[in-house]
């Protein structure tokens, strides 16, 4: 059964190519122009996608994201703008699980959304639980839990946490990082990669600015430290 991509973009030009590209590659997709039906339609549905634009009318496509994110671990591909990146981190920091900027090609995005559906169902193999520096991982129920403690995590986030909770210890340079969470051949940004950092260090921290858990080894990467 294709999977199903819900696309949310109020211009109807890249609406309909980003909609007709997918198709062409075998994806069941929808696509509605404001903030207020993309809720309504992913609520109702049963996407295992959104691309989701985040200048919208009305309800904004951050808040759009926002509240997906809150209520479920349904991916989200952004579409933002080349000029702002101070959104593209905003984003991130929403929930979505990664950023495509316009003007972009039709392979690139095609790319990313199967990059991401791709992860969902390694992630869906994975063995059920992993532990290690205080962290608890149940890959079935998307949930972890920190110091007995649970916290809600983006799936990009629990791919990133669950690589460093199954080998503590172990330095995982940027690189590395962003192969696990594009695995394309259009590489990600590495500054999305050190948002999602960010934003893990802010649910798994004491005090996220200064980390005890998820260190930074200066000039290659991040390792989970074994506590």
């Amino acid at each position: 059964m294709p999977a199903r991509v819900l696309v949310v973009e109020d211009e109807p030009a890249i609406s309909d190519a980003v909609s007709y590209a997918l198709r062409g590659e075998g994806f069941d997709v929808d696509a509605v122009s404001d903030g207020e039906r993309a809720l309504d339609a992913a609520r109702a549905n049963g996407y295992d996608i959104v691309v989701l634009d985040l200048m919208l009318p009305g309800v904004s496509g951050m808040e759009v994201c926002r509240q997906l994110r809150g209520e479920s671990a349904l991916p989200i591909l952004m579409l933002t703008a080349r000029t702002s990146e101070v959104e593209r981190v905003l984003g991130l920091e929403a929930g979505a699980d990664d950023y495509v900027v316009k003007p972009f090609s039709m392979p690139e995005l095609v790319s990313r959304v199967r990059a991401i559906l791709r992860r969902r169902e390694l992630d869906r193999g994975e063995a059920p639980q992993l532990r290690a520096s205080g962290i608890e991982i149940d890959l079935r129920r998307h949930t972890v839990t920190v110091d007995g403690e649970g916290v809600a995590v983006t799936p990009s986030e629990l791919r990133l946490l669950t690589a460093f909770v199954r080998e503590p210890g172990r330095v995982f340079s940027r690189r590395e990082l962003m192969h696990l969470l594009w695995e394309s051949s259009y590489p990600g940004d590495q500054r999305a990669c050190d948002a999602h950092i960010s934003n893990l260090r802010r649910k798994i921290e004491i005090d996220p600015l200064r980390p005890a858990r998820l260190l930074t080894v200066r000039g290659v990467g991040y390792r989970l430290a074994e506590v």
